[in-house]
């Protein structure tokens, strides 16, 4: 179909929703209104590829993926879906002549609240990848009904309210009543006939809602399915006409209590309860979801690792082990030990963090008391364990469930997620283990979707990047290397530098609808956005701008190069530090932002309620990517690879992907500081390391002798005594050491921005060396290496 019969037949079909979905005519129309009939459009296009494509995979009995994951950071849909069918123009034209602006509407939709940082992108890039690769899958998790939580600031201080994603309908999904599972907690376990059978005291019903995920030029489409707890028994008549009406409605309190928010506070034994009985949920409705599909179409579940491959992102869905065994011993009669063995062969595990209290554990007495008969899978499962082994290491253990020791040891392969983290979880989380099984532990460095982390979110710079290679790169990142003999053409780097002054201008417009602040777009974008944790320690670059601003004062007349510093994140509800540090942030920005002699140098922005969408803006627009974790703790990061992507070079320490980007764009494109991860360790042992570190540096004395005097919190002087007071004392992420080194590199950055024409060159040897980082290369990797998936479709 050529593209002005297809806009005619796009302009109708979206008259006809809106007429017959929406109820409205054109002259009463609202913006959602025509956002909700363009997306219903759209969907119905993409319906075609998705039958076909679970039809193909019908047909040929292949092996599929299925991905568990906790979170599903997918963002807005209706330019990703007009994009990946190839319809953008065709959409944003047809809009046009309905006299509406596509870019209003495409903002109009809210992101989707499925995730809070880099383990739901990472979810989001695989589907991405695995559908544009062709690969059967299926990912699963949780439709929220409100996701993490909504940011706002009062006074500086974080504050959080529920996020109302769903106060609209949701368009973009199919609701599934026909597809539901019984999901049980408590009660107790007895041995009937041999065969153990369990007797729940609550019940609730995992109900699917649908989602396509298209692919690249929707050559396929997988499913997203979203479980939504509903009560079993929807209304309690009887109590009600008691005049009970708490009583009455208690089932369906439950059931919408479980899928209603990503992470609860689990710092209350109430909140541990709901959060494992979330993840029990969602696990076991999606085993049993995948065992029906196999059996509809296979007779012998001895073979399901032929035909299934069950990824676990992260700790969260580790109860998959234990409820695969469970279903093929109590349900489908096959001993124990062979279950034990055939849901080891479909499962992997993907380790993130390298932090022992980020591996989940449970108390055993709640975990025994919610999930009993599987509580008792787990010691036969620990029992064999170490009878096939003769180690010692425990699932069960000091009163707890580990739930890290349980993935690793129910895993066929347990993967890191770069080269640096992969090794270190040999020799630290996992290093017993890894001795034990010396094979199990491999690495898959982690990947980002270029369709929608360059192609869809930085227009200026795909233009010119068409214009310069072609169009194939999307399907081919590594294509991208055809620039850099660009990187010294003169006029290529001019414009270049075009595209990133208008990324810049775009961020500046969408931050003066939000923020009464003046930006100069000629200043330095640096940017640090992602969750606010000690660790990834936005502390230190606060403390570094406010040396920069001391210095400024200083000396008012010297050639300062002028910045913007932009954070951006969420704290955890019940991280109390992680929340000061934001607090924190924001009285600074305060006073300096309202510092007449030096705002015209430094300025500090912190966004609220940082999301995928301003994740879009933010990413073209950086000139500088903060990627400064304490060396030896992030895992990889995605984020680094995004800003590298799309021209911003990197001040980074030695840690995750941070090393295999330097590797990539080139040590002399990279701005390195820091401890290795082994001096890290070596720092750690020396006495009084922080204090020392402190009392060796004037510049941090003095930035920490502001903060604790109420520099930055006049109405409360002390308010951040106990950060400084942290610093001096237990400095675990190791500010104090890194903060000399970090504040040094920092003025080298600044006199490499001056130098226009050299920092541009540096910024296109930097996207044109990020092809490898292409999440289309990592699920490769895990097809071969892991799953043992293939694509059904020529490419």
């Amino acid at each position: 179909m050529n593209t002005k019969i297809f806009q005619i037949k796009l302009k109708q079909e979206v008259l006809r929703h809106l007429k017959y979905s929406l109820g409205k005519d054109q002259g009463h129309a609202t913006p959602y209104d025509w956002r909700m009939s363009l997306s219903l459009a759209l969907r119905d296009i993409v319906v075609d590829p998705w039958f076909d494509s679970t039809r193909k995979t019908y047909d040929s009995n292949a092996k599929r993926v299925y991905y568990l994951s906790m979170e599903f950071l997918i963002g807005r849909l209706i330019e990703d879906v007009a994009i990946n069918l190839g319809f953008e123009d065709v959409a944003r034209e047809t809009m046009r002549e309905f006299g509406q602006d596509y870019d209003a509407i495409v903002a109009n939709e809210p992101d989707a609240a499925l995730g809070n940082g880099g383990l739901g992108r990472l979810a989001a890039c695989f589907l991405d990848s695995l559908a544009t690769l062709g690969i059967p899958a299926h990912g699963y998790g949780i439709r929220y009904e409100h996701g993490l939580f909504e940011q706002h600031f009062e006074n500086g201080a974080q504050v959080e309210t529920a996020e109302g994603w769903l106060a609209q309908r949701n368009v973009w999904e199919f609701e599934r009543p026909e597809v539901a599972y019984i999901i049980a907690f408590g009660g107790h376990v007895s041995e009937t006939d041999g065969r153990a059978v369990w007797y729940p005291a609550e019940t609730v019903k995992a109900q699917a809602y649908d989602a396509p995920a298209l692919g690249w030029q929707a050559r396929w489409c997988n499913t997203l399915r979203l479980w939504s707890a509903k009560p079993t028994r929807a209304f309690d008549l009887e109590s009600f006409n008691r005049g009970d009406f708490l009583a009455a409605s208690a089932p369906e309190a439950l059931a919408r209590t479980i899928s209603r928010v990503l992470y609860p506070d689990d710092t209350t034994d109430t909140g541990k309860e709901l959060r494992l009985k979330q993840e029990y949920f969602f696990t076991s409705a999606s085993i049993q979801d995948l065992i029906r599909r196999y059996r509809s179409t296979n007779d012998d579940l001895r073979d399901l690792p032929k035909k299934a491959a069950i990824q676990l992102n992260d700790t969260h869905p580790a109860i998959a082990g234990p409820e695969l065994v469970r279903l093929l011993t109590d349900i489908h009669g096959i001993e124990i030990h062979e279950s034990i063995d055939i849901a080891r062969k479909c499962l992997g595990y993907t380790n993130h963090t390298l932090l022992p209290e980020a591996l989940e554990r449970w108390p055993e007495h709640l975990f025994a008391r919610i999930l009993p008969r599987h509580y008792r899978i787990i010691e036969i499962i620990q029992d064999q364990h170490l009878k096939d082994t003769g180690s010692d290491i425990r699932i069960i253990k000091d009163g707890n469930v580990n739930m890290g020791e349980l993935a690793f040891i129910m895993a066929t392969h347990v993967n890191g997620v770069s080269a640096l983290h992969t090794e270190l979880v040999k020799e630290t989380v996992f290093g017993d283990l890894h001795k034990v099984y010396p094979k199990r532990i491999i690495n898959e460095t982690n990947g980002i979707t270029p369709r929608r982390w360059l192609y869809d979110c930085n227009k200026p710079l795909r233009n010119l990047i068409n214009s310069t290679i072609g169009i194939e790169w999307p399907d081919d990142l590594e294509q991208l290397e055809r620039l850099a003999p660009y990187a010294d053409d003169a006029a290529f780097q001019e414009e270049f530098h075009k595209a990133k002054l208008e990324n810049k201008r775009r961020f500046i417009n969408w931050l003066s609808d939000i923020r009464d602040i003046q930006i100069d777009p000629n200043a330095m974008l640096d940017i640090q956005v992602k969750r606010i944790h000690e660790y990834k320690r936005q502390l230190m670059n606060l403390i570094e701008a406010v040396a920069y601003w001391n210095e400024i004062k200083e000396n008012p007349t010297k050639d300062w190069t002028p910045r913007v510093k932009v954070f951006g994140g969420k704290a955890a509800p019940g991280y109390e530090v992680a929340k000061k540090i934001i607090h924190l942030i924001n009285d600074v920005a305060t006073v300096i932002n309202n510092d007449s002699a030096t705002k015209d140098y430094l300025q500090i922005v912190f966004p609220e309620n940082y999301n995928v969408s301003m994740a879009e803006i933010l990413m073209p627009a950086a000139d500088l990517s903060e990627q400064i974790s304490t060396a030896g703790k992030e895992a990889s990061g995605t984020g680094n690879m995004k800003f590298a992507l799309n021209g911003a070079l990197t001040i980074g320490t030695l840690d995750g992907a941070n090393v295999e980007i330097r590797d990539h764009v080139g040590a002399e494109n990279f701005f390195l500081f820091g401890l290795t991860a082994e001096e890290v360790e070596e720092r750690r042992h020396q006495p009084e390391y922080s204090r020392r570190a402190i009392e060796a540096s004037p510049r941090l004395y003095r930035v920490l002798n502001q903060i604790a005097s109420g520099v930055f919190s006049p109405d409360e002087p002390h308010r951040y005594g106990s950060i400084v007071q942290m610093m001096y004392e237990s400095d675990y992420f190791l500010v104090t050491c890194d903060f000399d080194d970090y504040f040094d590199t920092q003025r080298k950055v600044d006199k490499a921005y001056l130098d226009t024409k050299e920092w541009t060159r540096k910024t296109i040897l930097n996207t044109a060396n990020m092809g490898w980082f292409s999440s289309d290369r990592t699920i490769k990797g895990y097809a071969k290496d892991i799953w043992g998936a293939k694509s059904l479709y020529e490419r």
